[in-house]
């Protein structure tokens, strides 16, 4: 299930105070944008034990229970995980991975409240949460009875609500910094082969990663846990960052012309990443227009001309990378830019030969 309506996880507290206290709710999202432990959170916000039953792991019987005799008569007992006393948050974690089986014995506990003759506690509230098909994730389609049982909520990555987050949380300062720069890196769709990739979730794993190995890890093994963590792209990128923050090279000094890009063979990854830091430069500091174009910021689209033609002579395939349109083939820089880059090119190759 799709929405082009989706929410925040900043938004989500507030959306579930008044709808989940009165509507059983499904939360919609990829793998590791913080589902689960947002349902948690807001239940102890709301001073309710959060009962997670994972849909993956049940059968029928696990949630129908068991017969018992009482009274010459046979009923189903409610497993104790579900038979409480006090309200609670009941949370549906994987619901609609979970067997038709499954998904049926839930019908009734979703919108009745009741399983058998047990009824929630009142003040119970109900919250199922799971990952779409186009994840790659397993996901069974969940039927149209079960569909209309539910409000469905479509929950987003946001990196000011993940950053806010991470600033009191001891998030690594390499992974904070780094994704203050590329905030499009906190997730990536997941892949349709079995690799890494790139969620708020991973993130953090590198990030406590990283502390439990200290500043002084090798070059080796952080490559090691970055590849073990986020897409292949990132990765590489989050390598180069950490070579800047170690080496203090940055980009501002290639654009003052204090240091050329790297070169060296083991500096690919620091000079991708640079590029990708370029890219992102031009897009932010160049105006669309040129009607009216400071002296500071035609200076700077001069020695950007520069910069292109010395970093094609490194790698062509990032420079390539600073001017490939997006992924529909739209340009990307503004085309005043592009138009002199084209113009200027022959020129500025000729006067380095």
């Amino acid at each position: 299930m799709h929405s082009a309506i989706t929410v925040t996880p900043a938004q989500l507290p507030g959306l579930l105070l008044h709808v989940a206290v009165v509507r059983p709710v499904f939360l919609w999202g990829a793998p590791g944008i913080g589902k689960s432990s947002l349902v948690r959170d807001f239940a102890a916000a709301l001073g309710l034990e959060c009962v997670t039953l994972v849909g993956t792991q049940l059968a029928a019987e696990d949630l129908i229970g068991v017969p018992e005799l009482r009274d010459g008569r046979s009923r189903f007992a409610p497993p104790e995980s579900i038979a409480r006393d006090q309200p609670y948050c009941l949370f549906l974690d994987e619901l609609n991975a979970s067997s038709p089986e499954v998904q049926k014995a839930f019908y009734s506990l979703i919108l009745d409240r009741r399983i058998g003759d047990f009824e929630l506690p009142a003040g119970s509230i109900v919250i199922g949460a799971g990952n779409r098909s186009s994840d790659n994730a397993l996901a069974r389609p969940m039927a149209s009875a079960l569909v209309n049982r539910l409000i469905h909520v479509h929950l987003r990555a946001s990196w000011t609500d993940w950053h806010r987050w991470a600033t009191g949380a001891g998030i690594h300062p390499w992974v904070t910094g780094y994704l203050t720069e590329r905030p499009d890196h906190l997730w990536s769709a997941p892949p349709k082969v079995e690799e890494a990739f790139s969620t708020p979730r991973s993130w953090h794993m590198l990030s406590d990663a990283l502390h439990s190995y200290g500043d002084g890890i090798g070059e080796e093994m952080l490559t090691l846990l970055a590849a073990g963590t986020l897409s292949p792209a990132h990765a590489t990128a989050f390598g180069g960052y950490v070579k800047i923050i170690k080496h203090r090279y940055g980009l501002d000094a290639i654009v003052r012309g204090d240091v050329g890009w790297p070169s060296a063979p083991s500096d690919r990854d620091l000079l991708y990443f640079l590029a990708e830091a370029f890219r992102a430069r031009l897009i932010k500091d160049l105006p669309a227009n040129k009607t009216h174009v400071s002296a500071n910021v035609r200076q700077f689209a001069h020695r950007a001309k520069a910069m292109l033609v010395e970093l094609a002579e490194l790698s062509l395939e990032c420079g390539r990378l600073v001017i490939a349109p997006d992924a529909d083939g739209g340009p990307v820089l503004p085309g005043w830019f592009l138009v002199e880059v084209s113009r200027d090119l022959p020129r500025l190759v000729a006067a380095r030969a």
